[in-house]
This record gives structure tokens, C-alpha cells and sequence, in this order.
């Protein structure tokens, strides 16, 4: 599908049926939010993420399930690596959660739009948006810390700095994790001792 040329999809097609689906961006952050939750477990989230999308929820629960992991991709295959290669987990560089605010103000700052005033936005033009945000903004330069390779040739005072700012906007990735960047971020913002934080 083509953004600038195909109509937004505001159902989706399953056994011949089309049904219509919630397509605002609020329900695709809500379904990231849902799939990175370790809190929900097994069939929980399927079910979950069916409730969310659909009002009326298909019979073939195993299609509608695709049509969303669909409409999330924006229409894009799953890219599987070729051959044996097993996938490399990436680390995270951004969190609907952790970084609202700084991605609310990148978007009233870049676009004009306040997402909490609009009323909707399709979750395609919003992702749009989203990798379009310049790196000038303060979230685009939070991601790039976290994404951030420190080379052994930098300086120190560089790499001292580039630590600083991947301990202090690093996410969390469960709940100890929380409280372990809550104390780094204490000790960061009084100027205490990271020794046994990191």
C-alpha cells in the first residue's frame, strides 16, 4: 500500500467480510503498549488486542489477529532474515509510555498538531509523522543517545558525556529495571555516585 496514493484502511477484509476496525493512532499505541506488557500473559493479550481493534470481533480470531499485526506494519509484510540467521534483538530506543511528553512536544513543535486536541489521526499518517520528526527535536536527540555506539576512539570527556545521557534516558525493561533507572536518574540529576548502578 502506498500512503500518498491508496485510501487509509478503515477495515479490514477476513472470510470475505469486511469488518471495520478502530484505526485511530491512540489504538495502535495502545497495542505496542499491550504487546510490550510482561504483566499480561498468555492468551490474555490476543484476545486483548482483538477487543481493541474490532467492535465486532470475526469468527476466524487467527485472521483478525494477521489483519492487525497488518494494519500495525502499515500494510508491510513481517521481513524474516534470510537463511539460518537468527534475529538480533535491538534495544529499544523510544517508549509511547516512558517518552509521551517528549513526544507530544515533538509534534506540537515540528507539525503544530497537539495530540491531545485531535480528535483523530489515522495510525499511518501518524507513524508518518512519527519517522518524520526532525533531529533537531529533543526526542529525536533522546533516541539518538540511546542508539548510540560509544567508540573506543572517542575521547573521554565524550564518552563520559555520551554515558550520562544513555544512563539517564536509558528505558526500562521490567519492572527492577524501573527503580534501577529511577536510582540512576537520582544520582545523575543530585550529581551522586553511579558506581553500583550501572
Amino acid at each position: 500500500m502506498n500512503l500518498l496514493i491508496d485510501p487509509l484502511p478503515q477495515k479490514l477484509c477476513i472470510d470475505e467480510k469486511e469488518y471495520p476496525i478502530r484505526w485511530d493512532f491512540r489504538v495502535g499505541i495502545l497495542y505496542e503498549l499491550l504487546m510490550l506488557d510482561e504483566e499480561v500473559k498468555g492468551a490474555e493479550k490476543p484476545l486483548l488486542a482483538l477487543r481493541l481493534f474490532y467492535p465486532e470481533i470475526p469468527r476466524n480470531w487467527k485472521k483478525a489477529l494477521e489483519g492487525i499485526q497488518w494494519f500495525y506494519r502499515l500494510g508491510e509484510d513481517e521481513k524474516i532474515p534470510a537463511g539460518k540467521e537468527k534475529r538480533r534483538k535491538r534495544e529499544r530506543i523510544y517508549s509511547f509510555q516512558q517518552d509521551a511528553g517528549y513526544i507530544y512536544s515533538a509534534f506540537l513543535e515540528q507539525y503544530g498538531i497537539d495530540l491531545t486536541e485531535v480528535c483523530q489521526l489515522h495510525w499511518w499518517k501518524f507513524r508518518a509523522l512519527f519517522q518524520g520528526l526532525g533531529e533537531d527535536t529533543g526526542f529525536c536527540k533522546i533516541m539518538g543517545y540511546r542508539a548510540m555506539e560509544i567508540p573506543e576512539s572517542m575521547g573521554k570527556e565524550q564518552k563520559e558525556f555520551y554515558r550520562r545521557m544513555k544512563a539517564l534516558y536509558r528505558l526500562p525493561s521490567s519492572k527492577g529495571e524501573e527503580e534501577k533507572l529511577a536510582a540512576i536518574e537520582n544520582a545523575l540529576l543530585s550529581g551522586g555516585n553511579l558506581t553500583g548502578l550501572l
